[in-house]
């Protein structure tokens, strides 16, 4: 959207560059495989962080050496903005809290986000996502019904939740400071990102005395029946179905061409299916494990179905005409890791269309690939300087 961003890291604590590694062959080797490949071993070619940096100029420094401290503080003499994921206190210790921020740019933004925040009874505690979704309520809240185990959102959800709440923070500072001239501290914690996730949970235990319980797939407020993900033909394929009317049930019946369900007692009315969602359910997934799932959506989509197929990281990459239609990912190419595709804003900006390759169109940066540069071109130092700076250990 516009800005640019220094992202500032160093080796004794890297971030993700190991994960999802591109393979051994590049992107050609990607295009023509029918299986899984090897991944290089090379951490300037991580898919997760290209997909999750693209467009960011990078610098290492050691900013527990003295002059690395001090390039830091030049930095933030510069920017705008300061953002970190540290536990709580990691700056300070490092001599770089908001107190020196503030004395170098009085109208400094600085923003911390933890697991639970900075202050308070647990505020020093060390976490990551699933931490944070389990204080959160999100790990029990996901999974089938009791004595099924809970199984959470994925691995890192609030990872990304987090990150939206704190984009938004951004904004609203940004905005106070051009209102008022002045900066702020903002301390963002995952946890109360993940509470804003279980608004009807916690409304219903205040108002109601209600403890949640999990249930599975089914419909916890509109009745619905059938109302689940069910097997269908192949390897770990799904398909989800709501019918929330008898019209929408007597359409499914008629698509899956199965006119016996109408007769079932069992199934007459909303009501009786209801009753009977076992029974209904192994019904269900008994024709849909002999169907396509996506052949399966489109007919009973067309037969005025709620059905969607549950789609896996090929589906949504390669063959969802929706998304490639929205153009959801975005090719951007990296110095080493080459033109790869990564994720988009999702949404549309018809007067200032977002680019995630940002100005400077380009893929997540090589470790310290714009060392010269920013040391140069933002800051002043000779070329001499930085050659030094690499042989003293501060970049």
């Amino acid at each position: 959207m516009g800005a640019e961003s220094y992202k500032v890291e160093w080796k004794d604590n890297p971030d993700t560059r190991l994960a999802a590694m591109a393979p051994v062959g590049g992107r050609a080797a990607r295009d023509a495989a029918t299986g899984p490949l090897q991944g290089v071993k090379d951490s300037d070619m991580g898919g997760q962080f290209n997909n999750k940096n693209a467009g960011k100029r990078g610098i290492s420094l050691n900013i527990r050496h003295p002059k690395g401290l001090q390039i830091a503080k030049d930095l933030v003499r510069i920017c705008d903005i300061v953002a970190e994921g540290f536990s709580p206190g990691v700056l300070d210790r490092l001599g770089l809290g908001y107190d020196v921020m503030k004395k170098i740019r009085p109208d400094i933004i600085y923003i911390q986000q933890s697991g639970m925040g900075t202050h308070g009874l647990y505020g020093r505690m060390r976490t990551v996502g699933p931490v944070a979704a389990a204080f959160a309520g999100q790990g029990d809240m996901s999974g089938l019904p009791d004595p099924a185990m809970p199984v959470g959102w994925g691995y890192s959800y609030l990872d990304w939740m987090g990150a939206y709440g704190y984009a938004l923070a951004l904004l609203g500072a940004l905005y106070h400071r051009d209102r008022t001239g002045q900066g702020q501290w903002i301390d963002a914690s995952q946890c109360e990102s993940g509470m804003f996730l279980t608004g009807a949970t916690v409304l219903d235990w205040s108002a109601n005395g209600r403890a949640w319980s999990r249930y599975g797939n089914r419909s916890p407020y509109k009745p619905a029946a059938p109302h689940g993900a069910y097997r269908c033909a192949g390897a770990d394929r799904w398909i989800a179905i709501a019918c929330f009317t008898d019209a929408e049930w007597h359409a499914l019946a008629q698509a899956a061409g199965q006119s016996a369900w109408l007769e079932d007692r069992r199934f007459a009315t909303l009501a009786n299916r209801l009753a009977h969602q076992n029974d209904l359910d192994a019904l269900i997934e008994g024709w849909t494990r002999t169907q396509d799932a996506s052949a399966c959506m489109l007919a009973l989509q067309r037969a005025g179905v709620a059905a969607g197929v549950c789609q896996n990281a090929e589906d949504r990459c390669d063959h969802d005409p929706q998304l490639k239609h929205l153009k959801w990912l975005t090719e951007v190419t990296g110095t080493k890791i080459g033109t790869w595709p990564v994720y988009e804003l999702p949404m549309k900006f018809s007067r200032t269309p977002a680019y995630i390759g940002g100005p400077i169109d380009r893929g997540a940066p090589c470790y310290g690939e714009d060392n010269l540069w920013l040391l140069t071109e933002l800051l002043g130092k000779s070329p001499s300087e930085v050659e030094r700076l690499a042989e003293e250990g501060v970049i």
